[in-house]
């Protein structure tokens, strides 16, 4: 009964509950799934997602481009609705309806750091608007005087100068911009900050630069951050914990130096071969491990993520949990990149019982078999025949039959025309 009166509060408490080992759980996500568009149409972004972020911790969720990453960011911040499950902050129940009061709270204690840092600014708007936006809104400051300082405060903590306030965004590079935008975000004095993979999209001299600041503020303030990312290496030496997600199942969930020693799911082996290697000998020779989703059977044996001891979860069905546990008691790190011997060829990456369509494979790519072609060469049949030819020689097979049938068609018309011509012309003279 007191949990259900938690989870509808209209506001948050000073702190949030806490596990066995007597850490604070800030954010908790509970069998949560996304869906995009409805009935047949409807994909499911995210499925079963459950994990729980501790105060002041760096929890990182990493995976390849379209696996559900920032859905699942978004999600917290109550962008994306929840079809199933919910997400709590502090025990309270963010998700779905709540009310006015709360809605704002949870605005002011998570913020969030884009990736694109041209676009997640307003161009029109001058540096100090920007950063002030939030003061604003929310009126966290007595009088301007007081705005004044706070912004210019944080100018300057994130690396850049009060001068810099009156200038516009497209005035700044990407590295400057994206501490507006983190400047933007910790004005709040947020406990939770979503960084939305905040270094992609800078140069690699700039991105140590940005990871320090963000360290720096998790220091001074205690912040928590839940990092996105599809790289490991970079999230190697950031994170506390990491979790992978592949096509919207969390596959994998420890500790960094656990997870980079006994990384027993393969989809994060296949992650962690990926990481380039600073040697360009030792890169040119390195075997990749490559994830083939067909290994698993869950036909009938239903997967599901459980704790194999070590602060350790794995989604598996009972015999691949079976068989991780095994491996993680046996003590030996596992080993995810190879290093072949001069000469030495690395095994195929190609499942030997696909079946591959060698005339698909030498298809160009722009055969795209367009139905405009097959309307062209309608109204002009006589062309058609040498597009036909010429799309056939080429081996553009799609092209070809759009064409084929645009000319038989058209001939056809055309004969018949002809034929009703010559009809209504001999009736004439009879």
């Amino acid at each position: 009964m007191t949990q259900k009166l938690i989870n509808r509060a209209s506001e948050l408490p000073a702190r949030g509950p806490l596990n066995e080992e007597g850490r604070e759980i800030l954010l908790s996500l509970k069998n949560v799934d996304i869906t995009f568009g409805k009935g047949d149409n409807a994909v499911k972004a995210v499925k079963n997602a459950s994990f729980d972020i501790y105060k002041g911790e760096t929890f990182s969720l990493v995976g390849e481009s379209g696996s559900g990453k920032t859905t699942i960011g978004r999600a917290v911040i109550r962008v994306n609705p929840c079809a199933a499950g919910e997400i709590d902050y502090k025990g309270v129940r963010i998700s779905g309806k709540i009310s006015k009061a709360l809605d704002r709270e949870v605005i002011r204690n998570i913020q969030m750091v884009f990736q694109d840092p041209a676009a997640c600014l307003n161009e029109r708007a001058t540096v100090d608007y920007i950063i002030s936006e939030g003061l604003y809104n929310f009126h966290l400051f007595e009088n301007e005087a007081d705005r004044v300082k706070k912004v210019e405060t944080m100018i300057e903590e994130v690396g850049l100068l009060p001068e810099h306030l009156t200038r516009y965004p497209h005035e700044f590079s990407g590295g400057q911009r994206q501490r507006i935008g983190l400047a933007r975000a910790m004005i709040m004095e947020p406990e939770l900050v979503i960084a939305d993979e905040p270094i992609s999209a800078l140069d690699v001299s700039i991105r140590a630069q940005v990871l320090n600041l963000m360290k720096k503020f998790q220091k001074e303030r205690e912040i928590t951050y839940l990092f996105i990312a599809h790289d490991l290496s970079i999230v190697r030496f950031i994170s506390d914990r990491i979790a992978v997600i592949y096509k919207g199942d969390i596959v994998e969930i420890a500790d960094t130096e656990e997870l980079f020693d006994y990384p027993l799911h393969p989809y994060t082996r296949s992650l962690i071969s990926a990481i380039p290697i600073p040697d360009p000998k030792l890169e040119k020779h390195k075997a990749l491990f490559t994830y083939d989703p067909s290994v698993h059977d869950y036909s009938t044996d239903k997967p599901q993520m459980t704790d194999i001891g070590h602060n350790h979860f794995v989604y598996g069905n009972s015999k691949e949990i079976e068989e991780y546990k095994a491996q993680r008691e046996a003590g030996v790190p596992l080993k995810s990149i190879t290093i072949l011997d001069e000469g030495e060829e690395a095994p195929s990456s190609v499942n030997d019982n696909a079946v591959v369509d060698e005339d698909f494979l030498q298809t160009p790519i722009h055969d795209t078999g367009s139905i405009w072609l097959a309307v062209l060469c309608f109204f002009l049949a006589p062309l058609g025949i040498i597009a036909t030819l010429m799309f056939k020689k080429r081996r553009h097979f799609r092209n070809y039959k759009m064409c084929r049938t645009g000319t038989i068609a058209g001939f056809c018309v055309l004969g018949a025309i002809i034929l009703l011509f010559l009809i209504f012309l001999l009736m004439s003279v009879l």
